[in-house]
């Protein structure tokens, strides 16, 4: 099947790098205009140059996704610049602390939950506002992370925030599915991503967990692409309150 989002609009928050950005850049290479959601302007119209390198409109928002203001002005200015949303990809997200239960204080785990949970949901509303008022349906694709079904010791605040997604999905694909509109996540495994960059330099962790993965290595954001452009094709009328894992087979060895 070859997918084709010509003449869609999507938004990927976080789009300017690692995951989200592979999956931006999916999306784009199958036509689909894109608008990114991040907090830096520089990269945001850096990814917005190589979405355009496809023959594609693309327009760069700075937005803090724990911030409800800045994502209501986002989705705005999208629809103001693009003329529409189609799509969304929730892959805006903060690393966790490592340290003991005992140790963590409330701010730090609002801090993580703050952008990793309430920003998606943030998101999924105001998209969902414009694709309901639009009335032809659009997808929602939130990205989880396999720390949301296996144990992330000293990680409580980012494995419940991606726990929280996977929850968030299921309830979404129930309630927009009368409006057409699908949600689904995706989980994905390791990745060399600027967040992860401490684990994946750390050697010792790194071989440990390339160890347990049976394609032994790490996955890179542009592996991302066609699962982008797969999730947020609207040919996919009846895949909705899924989470598709991506992860080299780490979670079932």
């Amino acid at each position: 099947m070859n997918h084709d989002l010509s003449g869609r609009v999507v938004v990927v928050t976080g789009g300017n790098s690692g995951i989200g950005l592979g999956m931006a850049e999916g999306c784009a290479k199958v036509g689909a205009d894109i608008a990114i959601w991040s907090r830096r302007a520089d990269r945001n119209e850096e990814a917005c140059k190589k979405m355009r390198a496809h023959g594609v409109r693309a327009a760069g928002f700075t937005c803090d996704t724990g911030d409800e203001a800045q994502i209501i002005a986002a989705a705005e200015g999208t629809v103001a610049e693009l003329g529409r949303i189609d799509s969304c990809v929730a892959a805006a997200g903060t690393g966790g602390y490592t340290k003991s239960l005992i140790d963590v204080s409330l701010e730090e785990w609002r801090r993580v939950n703050t952008v990793n949970f309430d920003g998606v949901f943030l998101t999924f509303r105001e998209c969902a506002k414009q694709m309901i008022e639009q009335g032809d349906g659009g997808a929602l694709v939130s990205v989880s992370s396999t720390s949301a079904i296996h144990g992330a010791q000293r990680n409580h605040a980012y494995a419940s925030s991606k726990t929280g997604l996977l929850g968030l999905t299921r309830a979404l694909a129930v309630e927009l599915a009368r409006h057409k509109i699908r949600v689904n996540s995706i989980l994905p495994g390791w990745t060399i991503t600027e967040m992860a960059g401490p684990a994946y330099a750390n050697e010792r962790f790194r071989e440990v967990t390339t160890a347990r993965t049976p394609v032994r290595r790490w996955a890179t954001g542009e592996e991302f692409e066609a699962v982008g452009a797969y999730l947020c094709d609207p040919a996919l009328t009846f895949h909705t309150g899924d989470s598709l894992t991506v992860d080299g087979g780490y979670t079932v060895f």
